[in-house]
């Protein structure tokens, strides 16, 4: 019950608050979080949550510590590290339409399999990209603004398009 009534008071009055870089923002931002905390699966520390940032019904999202989530942002489901930045209006999938069937309108065909986006660690989503479902982030990457992130990104790697795709390493060769 507590679960919903802070989800009910989130929707209501949190989400609309302004964001944390205005005047009196810390104190809402110190809101969100803590009726965030009764709704999300698992929420870390530090974390700055803007406004109008959905997540689906809360479940089977865990957020890590120090990350940032700005406007707009929509999670449907997801795991997420540590020290991740994700810019506004990203999209975080867990699911999407079934589409196979041509004989059936795909209105009517349903939802494919849930599956749980991975953001490993410090990694960076830019303005409105969009991860799929069931995608691994790996440690340390970059996903370029605009961004449709269809297969897994390994660590360290900046990616960017429609799909995605890779465009160098942040490790540096030291020889």
């Amino acid at each position: 019950m507590k679960k919903k009534i802070s989800l009910v008071i989130y929707f209501l009055i949190a989400y609309n608050l302004p964001s944390s870089y205005f005047p009196l923002g810390k104190y809402f931002n110190i809101l969100r979080v803590y009726l965030l905390k009764n709704v999300i699966s698992n929420l870390g520390n530090n974390n700055k949550i803007q406004k109008h940032v959905r997540f689906g019904d809360g479940q089977h999202i865990d957020i890590g510590s120090f990350c940032q989530i700005n406007e707009n942002v929509y999670i449907q489901r997801a795991k997420i590290g540590d020290y991740v930045m994700i810019a506004p209006n990203v999209s975080i999938l867990g699911s999407s339409h079934n589409f196979e069937r041509i004989d059936i309108p795909m209105v009517n065909q349903g939802e494919t399999e849930r599956l749980t986006p991975i953001i490993s660690n410090d990694v960076w989503i830019g303005r409105n990209a969009i991860i799929m479902p069931g995608i691994k982030i790996g440690e340390g990457s970059i996903i370029g603004a605009g961004a449709v992130v269809t297969k897994d990104v390994e660590p360290y790697s900046i990616v960017g398009g429609v799909p995605a795709k890779f465009i160098r390493s942040r490790l540096i060769s030291r020889s």
